[in-house]
């Protein structure tokens, strides 16, 4: 039995489109999002991996809109690499109570002029300060 399929050039293209679409999702998964494919062996692992593939590259895409909205481009990375650079240190005092025990500060890093413009494009505010992990020093 043979089939013949007879697609409008409108649906021809559509399906074409949709296939560009998931070959540039596993090349976001293969080099930005760097998901190389694993060998698990119990079906729940299998499940798992596919629900964190599918969530990473949900996120990946809301960053390309959020960014495109904000007027920033179509490339996602670039967001990443720069605010990557922002960083939070602890500083660290030892308390003036004769104890061996130390107050933990941790203060976010002031953003350079580039990241804080790319912040406010994308509407964000940094805190200045975070909290630090519960730690027992003693």
């Amino acid at each position: 039995m043979k089939f013949l399929f007879v697609w409008s050039d409108e649906e021809l293209w559509k399906t074409y489109v949709q296939l560009t679409d998931a070959e540039a999702a596993f090349r976001v998964h293969k080099s930005d999002l760097a998901m190389r494919p694993i060998w698990h062996h119990k079906e729940t692992r299998i499940k798992a991996h596919i629900l964190i593939c599918f969530l990473a590259y949900a996120l990946w895409k809301t960053l390309q809109q959020w960014q495109s909205r904000a007027g920033l481009g179509h490339s996602p990375r670039t967001v990443l690499t720069e605010l990557s650079r922002i960083h939070s240190a602890d500083v660290v005092l030892p308390l003036a109570d004769g104890s061996r025990r130390q107050l933990r500060l941790r203060c976010v890093v002031r953003p350079d002029p580039g990241q804080a413009l790319l912040l406010e494009r994308l509407g964000l505010t940094l805190p200045q300060r975070l909290r630090a992990p519960q730690t027992t020093q003693m």
